[in-house]
């Protein structure tokens, strides 16, 4: 027997379509657990939270727009998104566009992987989860991605300012 408590999901599935809801929620709740483990390690290991750093900060930040764009757009990490979406083309700067494929849990995997804006959320929190428990290496590896970050910003630049002088040797 149907009561109002379990016909409801039923509803909201039909109003969002063909959305994989139930992906979001196994995306959330996989992103919820990580982080509970985290917190929980850090707490039986008797670990303190470091004093938030504006240097931090903006490391971490550079690293995962860095590390989020070479993930998601990145033509030579296809492979890691192949099998959940469509090469559509190329997007310029050795960057493409991709078209989620899969259905389901796997629909909202793919839009994940290929999305560094929905990407982002995951690297900056591992990052601050390393910043926690290996300050010293994830100092290391934020910089490195910090600085393809910066590289790639100026390598555009530089693209565009031989553009606009009409220069394209």
């Amino acid at each position: 027997m149907r009561t109002r408590l379990t016909a409801r999901p039923g509803r909201i599935t039909r109003r969002y379509g063909d959305r994989p809801l139930s992906g979001y929620l196994g995306a959330m709740g996989t992103y919820a657990a990580a982080v509970s483990i985290a917190a929980a390690s850090a707490r039986a290991r008797g670990d303190r939270l470091p004093e938030t750093r504006a240097s931090d900060v903006a490391l971490v930040t550079g690293a995962t727009f860095g590390l989020s764009r070479l993930l998601a757009k990145d033509a030579v990490t296809s492979p890691l998104r192949a099998p959940f979406t469509r090469f559509e083309e190329p997007a310029g700067a050795a960057e493409v566009n991709e078209e989620v494929t899969a259905h389901g849990a796997g629909h909202a995997v793919g839009e994940l992987v290929s999305c560094p804006f929905c990407l982002s959320v995951w690297i900056a929190s591992a990052f601050g989860a390393g910043l926690v428990f290996a300050p010293r290496a994830t100092r290391l590896v934020a910089g490195v991605f910090t600085a393809v970050a910066g590289s790639n910003v100026l390598q555009l630049g530089y693209d565009a300012a031989k553009r606009a002088s009409g220069n394209t040797g």
